[in-house]
């Protein structure tokens, strides 16, 4: 079979945005295989896209592993890209398995675009430790409708991805969890690592920049905005202590059909 794809990337997240109506009976075992790097498209996930009766449209997220996770900051964004593309204006409303996520285009120049998105009310929990295999760990918990770990660090370490492995499989997450190892750089900026449930070292994430800003903000490290930077660039939020808001671009990349 022939199923057409558009490929988008948000700071080096990079996501397939599919229509759901060509979804296989097995949409989890199709994604990942069509997320294989070597063997499909290559990407962290596929964003399948359905009619939505409370937004303009509704991405289901399946991880680059076959799980499924609530929302990708990033990958939202691709889809308000691929949105506009369409044809549709540049306020977006996107539900999603964390809830409607509002987003406003920025600026636009060809297939490149910047949009400012409403992420909800972050949820901030206290500061907890856990021993696992390397050493005792401190991070801060946050949910953006899905769940995060955010570590504090002076300098990243050269095992930064075995150690967000071992925190992601660690029994006191259910579900997994997503880890954001975090460096300080001023009053406005941080430089983060990201460690995805489902995907593994990713160039970026979205909740994940809202996730790290919020916690270094209720820490008293940081102020807002804050300007998050990752290998893949960089993105900024908002927190004020309400809602939070993620500013950044996305690209479309490509089109084609995966013969699967």
């Amino acid at each position: 079979m022939k199923v057409p794809f558009t490929k988008a990337s948000a700071c080096g997240n990079d996501f397939l945005i599919m229509d759901g109506a060509d979804a296989p009976a097995d949409p989890h075992e199709f994604s990942k295989r069509i997320c294989d790097r070597h063997n499909g498209v290559g990407a962290d996930g596929v964003e399948w896209l359905f009619p939505a009766p409370d937004a303009d449209i509704r991405a289901r997220l399946i991880n680059a592993d076959g799980s499924e996770a609530e929302i990708s900051g990033n990958g939202t964004r691709c889809v308000a890209a691929y949105m506009v593309s369409q044809g549709h204006s540049g306020k977006i409303a996107i539900s999603t398995g964390a809830g409607v996520k509002n987003c406003d285009l920025v600026s636009r120049e060809e297939h490149s675009f910047e949009f400012e998105m409403e992420m909800g009310e972050p949820q901030v929990g206290s500061e907890f430790s856990m021993t696992v295999g390397f050493a005792p760990t401190h991070g801060t918990p946050v949910s953006m409708g899905n769940p995060h770990y955010v570590v504090f660090v002076s300098e990243f370490s050269p095992v930064w991805q075995k150690e967000g492995a071992e925190i992601g499989q660690h029994p006191d997450f259910k579900h997994g969890v997503n880890v954001e190892f975090v460096r300080v750089k001023s009053e406005h900026e941080i430089e983060v690592r990201f460690y995805e449930r489902g995907v593994g070292e990713t160039q970026s994430s979205g909740t994940g920049s809202c996730a790290s800003a919020v916690a270094s903000i209720a820490a008293g490290y940081v102020k807002s905005p804050v300007k998050v930077h990752a290998a893949g660039g960089t993105q900024v939020v908002r927190w004020t202590g309400g809602k939070a808001f993620l500013r950044g671009p996305a690209q479309l990349i490509c089109q084609g059909e995966f013969l699967g």
